[in-house]
């Protein structure tokens, strides 16, 4: 027992490790644009092709890297990741950077899609519970990250904050050989059979499922800052605070999540919407002036959307049990898929109307997610791998 928990908790630290190096660039950007002479615009290239990556490799590179003995995988796509970081301190080229930002986001996919399966079949009846851990490390990788990098390049420079991401990685790395055994596994499905798995009609409503209930999250949250400063009028130091806390009711979610899943999965899922689409409804009619019920809600959206994390990927990876890590890579595609045209959808009611429009954006993602989510339990087979 304590050496699948320190197993999974070494996952935690890798995927912390990607996800820090994607997301912890967004806090040290201006950095990027005053050292490297580029404009904030160039600079963003950073993140946007990064995120590129990770959407064409999604469902491409697990399918490929399936068949390689998955410590191996984990080492291989850790080494990337460390040796790319190590040598963006080093370089003083914006080109160069940007390509060792595009390699490792072709590998992204493929170190927290096993992550993913390893925590479910180590889990058991209990796989939710383990899976909620590697969210944790998502969560801490999205909402840690950024504070860090930009303290560093604050206080240090801008190699500082890129030093951390590669002791991070490093961390990983040095952990997986010492404390992780060469784990066993049953022989995978033929690439063939993995990706028969796209003729399930199932497949793609549950791909529908992740792309708008993502959305629904991030095409609001990605303009949370903005809403918070021009409804709600809060003062830029509060609006990070309140972005931190926001950040930290993710992981206390995706705890929640991995609790309610493995008690009542159907009925998490199906009831996650309507609590959604309710706080918008909540949000959209208060008006969102109220700083103090815009606080609370706050939270308890912070909570929703660690949640969120939870049912997509439980949902995705359970309508083909029997390919994993395909099943991952497709759910992290989809839910990027959900991100970027949520975000693209929310900002046209912006443009149209306000910053007030945005809650509409998202509540009609969660309405979609919602008839999707009941349909699909209405099917008795749903859960049932079809040969």
């Amino acid at each position: 027992m304590k050496e699948k928990n320190l197993l999974i908790w070494i996952l935690v630290v890798g995927v912390f490790g990607i996800l820090n190096t994607e997301m912890g660039v967004i806090g040290i950007l201006p950095y990027v644009s005053e050292d490297f002479n580029v404009d904030l615009t160039t600079a963003g290239l950073l993140i946007s092709l990064f995120a590129l990556g990770v959407g064409i490799a999604g469902p491409t590179m697990p399918l490929i890297c399936s068949k390689f003995p998955r410590k191996f995988m984990m080492l291989f796509v850790l080494g990337i990741f460390t040796i790319c970081n190590v040598l963006s301190i080093l370089t003083n080229d914006f080109d160069i950077l940007l390509a060792l930002r595009v390699i490792p986001s072709i590998f992204h996919p493929v170190y927290c899609a096993m992550a993913f399966s390893t925590a479910a079949e180590i889990g058991g009846k209990n796989a939710p519970k383990e899976v909620a851990k590697i969210n944790i490390g998502v969560s801490a990788g999205m909402v840690i990250g950024v504070p860090i990098s930009n303290f560093l390049a604050d206080l240090i420079s801008l190699q500082a904050s890129m030093t951390f991401f590669a002791i991070v990685t490093a961390t990983a790395f040095i952990a997986t050989i010492i404390f992780v055994p060469t784990m066993k596994k049953t022989k995978p499905l033929s690439y063939g059979a993995q990706i028969g798995i796209l003729k399930r009609p199932m497949i793609w409503f549950s791909i529908l499922a992740v792309i708008f209930v993502n959305g629904s999250i991030f095409g609001c949250f990605n303009y949370l800052a903005a809403y918070l400063a021009d409804v709600t009028k809060f003062s830029p130091s509060v609006i990070s605070i309140l972005l931190f806390v926001y950040g930290i009711c993710n992981i206390f979610g995706s705890m929640a999540a991995g609790r309610l899943l493995t008690v009542q999965p159907i009925w998490t899922v199906k009831l996650f919407p309507i609590a959604l689409s309710t706080i918008y409804l909540v949000i959209y009619f208060d008006g969102g002036e109220s700083s103090v019920s815009m606080t609370i809600l706050t939270v308890i959206w912070g909570l929703l959307g660690g949640i969120n994390a939870n049912i997509t990927q439980y949902w995705l990876s359970h309508s083909a049990p029997e390919a994993p890590d395909f099943a991952n890579g497709l759910f992290l595609t989809s839910a990027n898929i959900g991100t970027m045209s949520a975000t693209a959808f929310c900002g046209l009611f912006i443009d149209k109307f306000s910053i007030n429009a945005v809650i509409i954006g998202g509540l009609i993602f969660s309405i979609i997610s919602l008839m999707i989510f009941w349909f699909q339990c209405s099917q008795k087979t749903f859960f049932i791998p079809q040969k």
